[in-house]
């Protein structure tokens, strides 16, 4: 199989934030697809490893801040590439508090949706949230990035956390 051909599958990019106590953290997704229109439900995939992980599942809500093709790479790094155990991934950023007490991320972002949990999947290293929408507004007009955009303009990385990381090691096509 060749890995590359996993990349044509058309994503997003987006800052998935929760809160848990009084503690926010927030990552970068990219497995993101609204799933049902009535009620208005999204589904987002996240890594056991994450921090994020634990934090919905306590908090039982998420917030996705979708963001701009003028996102700089820094933003992206600064959610995605290390842990908010070790970082407080909001220092220097801006943002508000959405109706469901997780940050909206405003730097950047072009548009955001707050859900509540409604149900998960565990999918071995990965679960499946689903999020009823509760909230949400545009803004901005800019484009929003795709994983397309981030990998062939941004020159951005998979991590090896990442729903969607396929190793180029033995056996890669």
């Amino acid at each position: 199989m060749n890995p590359k051909a996993l990349e044509r599958i058309s994503y997003g990019m987006y800052i998935l934030t929760s809160r848990k106590g009084g503690k926010l953290n927030g990552q970068i997704v990219n497995a993101v697809l609204q799933t049902t229109a009535d009620p208005v439900t999204i589904t987002v995939c996240v890594s056991h490893d994450n921090l994020t992980h634990e934090f919905i599942e306590e908090s039982r809500v998420f917030t996705l801040s979708i963001l701009s093709e003028s996102a700089p790479i820094g933003l992206i790094a600064g959610f995605g590439y290390r842990s908010g155990r070790d970082f407080d991934k909001f220092e220097g950023i801006s943002f508000r508090e959405g109706q469901n007490g997780v940050p909206i991320v405003l730097d950047s972002t072009v548009a955001f949706l707050e859900c509540e949990l409604i149900d998960q999947m565990d999918l071995g290293s990965h679960t499946v949230f689903a999020g009823k929408v509760v909230g949400g507004d545009v803004l901005s007009d800019e484009t929003p990035m795709t994983y397309a955009y981030y990998h062939t303009v941004k020159g951005g990385k998979s991590p090896k956390n990442a729903p969607n990381y396929v190793s180029m090691g033995k056996g890669a096509a």
